[in-house]
Order: C-alpha cells, then sequence, then structure tokens
C-alpha cells in the first residue's frame, strides 16, 4: 500500500489536512479525506474567504463556490453562485455522483441542494458583516463603494485541498466565497474544473488559490498537470505555472496578480509556488505528521 499524503491552502489548510489525517490513516478514498477537511474548513466562521461567516460581495451577499474532481474515474462536480448553503463542496460531489452534469450555478444549485437534503442556512455572522463594513472599497475613504474591478478586492484565500490515498488515488476539492466585494455574478476559477482544481491519477493533482480571473487566463491547474505528464516534477509544474501568470501580466503592463498553486504527482511528490505579493503558505500531512509551510515565491523575471 501507497502512503497517503494531503495537502491544503493557506494557514487554515492545517484544519483541512489535521481532519483528511485520519481518514486516509483508515484507509478512506482520497475523495473522502479532501473533502471531510474543506469541509471542516467551510465550518469556520474564522475564515472569512470561505464557507460560513464569509465576507459578502459588493452588496453584502454571500455566495459560495465549489467543485470536486475524482482522479481514478475522471469523475468532476461543481457548484457556483450558490446562496444559504453551507457545505457547497459536499453538493459538488452530489452533482458529480448523481447528475449528468458537471456544473449547477445559482437557484439551480440551490433547489438542487434542497431536493438533496442540505439546509438553508444563513451564512453571515455579526463579525463578517462588521468587517464588511470597515473594508469595503470606498472612493477617498466614504461616499458610494467602488466597483472591485479592476483593482479586485483582497480576500481571495480559497481553499484547495488535494490528497492521494493508500491505494494510490488521487482527488482534490477546492471551495470559496471568492473575492470579497466581486461584483454580483462573478465566477472565478474555484468551480471550473481545469483552473481552480484538476485531478488525474496517470499524471497528477493541482489547486489553485489567489485571483482567479489570471488562473483562469491560463488555464492554472490543468496546465500543471499536463506538464506532469509530459514529465515535470510538480514542483517544476507550479513554477513553470507562476512563470506564465507573470508573462501575461507583462503583455498587458499590469502587476502580478496575487496567485498560488500546489500541486501532487502520481506518486505523491508535493510542488507549490507563488507571485511575490501572495504572502502563501500551505499545509501538509504524512503518516509522519503535519507541517505548515511556506510557499516558493516566483520573481517576473525568473
Amino acid at each position: 500500500m501507497a502512503d497517503w499524503i494531503a495537502i491544503a491552502t493557506w494557514e487554515w489548510g492545517q484544519t483541512a489536512v489535521r481532519t483528511a489525517a485520519p481518514l486516509l490513516q483508515q484507509g478512506k478514498t482520497a475523495l473522502d479525506a479532501a473533502l471531510a477537511g474543506a469541509q471542516a474548513v467551510e465550518d469556520d466562521p474564522k475564515v472569512h474567504s470561505v464557507g460560513y461567516g464569509a465576507i459578502g460581495n459588493s452588496i453584502g451577499t454571500v455566495s459560495l463556490d465549489a467543485c470536486v474532481m475524482d482522479g481514478k474515474t475522471m469523475g468532476c462536480g461543481a457548484v457556483a453562485g450558490v446562496e444559504n448553503i453551507r457545505h457547497v463542496a459536499a453538493l459538488a460531489r452530489k452533482v458529480m455522483e448523481k447528475t449528468p452534469h458537471n456544473l449547477l450555478v445559482g437557484l439551480g444549485a440551490q433547489q438542487f441542494a434542497l431536493q438533496n437534503g442540505f439546509p438553508l442556512q444563513t451564512l453571515i455572522t455579526p463579525e463578517c458583516v462588521a468587517l464588511w463594513e470597515k473594508k469595503q472599497p470606498r472612493e477617498g475613504g466614504s461616499g458610494p463603494q467602488k466597483a472591485p474591478m479592476p483593482e479586485l478586492a483582497h480576500n481571495h484565500d480559497t481553499v484547495s485541498v488535494l490528497a492521494r490515498d493508500s491505494q494510490g488515488n488521487l482527488a482534490g476539492v477546492c471551495t470559496t466565497s471568492g473575492l470579497s466585494y466581486k461584483l454580483p455574478g462573478r465566477v472565478g476559477d474555484s468551480p471550473l474544473i481545469g483552473h481552480g482544481l484538476y485531478v488525474d491519477n496517470t499524471a497528477g493533482a493541482a489547486g489553485g488559490t489567489g485571483i482567479g480571473e489570471e488562473i483562469i487566463r491560463i488555464n492554472g491547474s490543468f496546465s500543471i498537470v499536463e506538464s506532469m505528464r509530459a514529465g515535470k516534477s510538480a514542483q517544476e509544474a507550479c513554477e513553470i505555472a507562476i512563470r506564465r501568470v507573470h508573462a501575461l501580466a507583462a503583455r498587458r503592463g499590469v502587476h502580478p496578480s496575487e496567485v498560488s498553486f500546489i500541486a501532487l504527482d502520481k506518486n505523491g511528490q508535493v510542488g507549490n509556488a507563488c507571485t511575490p505579493d501572495a504572502k502563501f503558505v500551505y499545509a501538509v500531512t504524512r503518516p509522519s505528521g503535519v507541517e505548515l509551510l511556506k510557499g516558493k515565491v516566483i520573481q517576473h523575471n525568473e
């Protein structure tokens, strides 16, 4: 049996991988473990960019996005723009398992959730409302809100969780509330298979976090997995993707946005890379324990 491993983005990735670890230790599937880890972060009201307690969009509404992918079967499912449903990663798995579709959005996704036993819940907490009021972008510090584009608001710390189980199978989950103060209806990379997440047992798994618009431009997670398929290590593949982010930013004459990636190759080797402003950290769990590690910064001229 192969050694198991799970990795996840950001400090709260520790919550995700600590939740995933005992399941992997017990021989549960990579998808079960990754989903349990992601859901633990969705339930944490102190994480303001995922699930319950997230900071809202430009009108104060919290809408969630998520996707899942099984590297053994290449099954995948996703939801986007979902309001009042807390466990959207689990809902994405239901889309994968119970429908012929890959992606449901908005009210249709919410209706599907209710049909499958997900309760309607408020996602807003007093703390996240206070933060929304305090940090919302304003012209000159007062007056009407500025649209969050093109200078996208911070707080885009999506949790992506990748796992390899004791059978050597890979899976991943990506869940987020998207950019704080985003325009209503905006969808980033997180629920889009091949952008925020891509998993294939025959090559590897990758997940992203940061400004989704930049990740979408380079087909981020898919490009990393395909680099691994072509023989690059997980580390090399992540660095190549960040260099592409830099290159496209230079072509547009803008400063590179905050983007980070994590990856697992088919043998469970880890990779990561980020742009300089990301201040990225990620968590890893193996049978030997849990680590929180700093992301590898790739400068624009590397």
